[in-house]
């Protein structure tokens, strides 16, 4: 039931930024493979599917566009990392915003001499939105069915802000 909870409040925040942005939608000629060069970002990204860390994005000119997450955290004895990558394929370009499928594989350590998490490989599954905040700066949002590798799928959300240059 919790987790019915933090889909209901998911849902209400996406909802919002589409209210916010849905005449800014373009689907004609703003599509993605109008683009003539690449695009690069830098940012941070939290997801159970993708990473957690610092984070590269590249928006090529075709529909296609991939993150790389990295991070790493060590506290007195216990060592935590993260290293995943997102693939994501662009279903609707705007100006300021684009809808987009998209798959994520990551693995997560935690532990001192050995990974005490029981499901430390993750591959994800989801839709998103990206939302320009200004002109070089962007939120995603998403959310993946997450798969564990001890059995476990999940519904979790995706975050990231990225500074975008060329």
């Amino acid at each position: 039931m919790k987790w019915l909870r933090e889909w209901i409040a998911i849902i209400a925040v996406l909802l919002a930024f589409i209210e916010r942005g849905d005449a800014q939608v373009i689907a004609g000629t703003d599509r993605a493979e109008s683009f003539r060069e690449n695009i690069y970002g830098l940012g941070i990204s939290g997801g159970a599917a993708s990473g957690l860390g610092v984070s590269f994005r590249a928006h090529f000119p075709s529909l296609i566009s991939v993150q790389f997450v990295g991070g790493i955290i060590k506290s007195s004895s216990v060592l935590s990392s993260s290293l995943g990558a997102q693939v994501q394929y662009d279903l609707v370009r705007g100006r300021s915003t684009r809808f987009f499928g998209g798959m994520g594989v990551s693995y997560y350590y935690s532990g001192e001499s050995s990974n005490d998490l029981k499901g430390p490989f993750r591959l994800g599954l989801g839709v998103g939105g990206e939302f320009l905040i200004q002109q070089s700066l962007s939120a995603t949002l998403g959310g993946m069915f997450t798969y564990f590798s001890d059995g476990v799928i999940v519904p979790l959300p995706e975050l990231s802000i990225h500074y975008y240059f060329r």
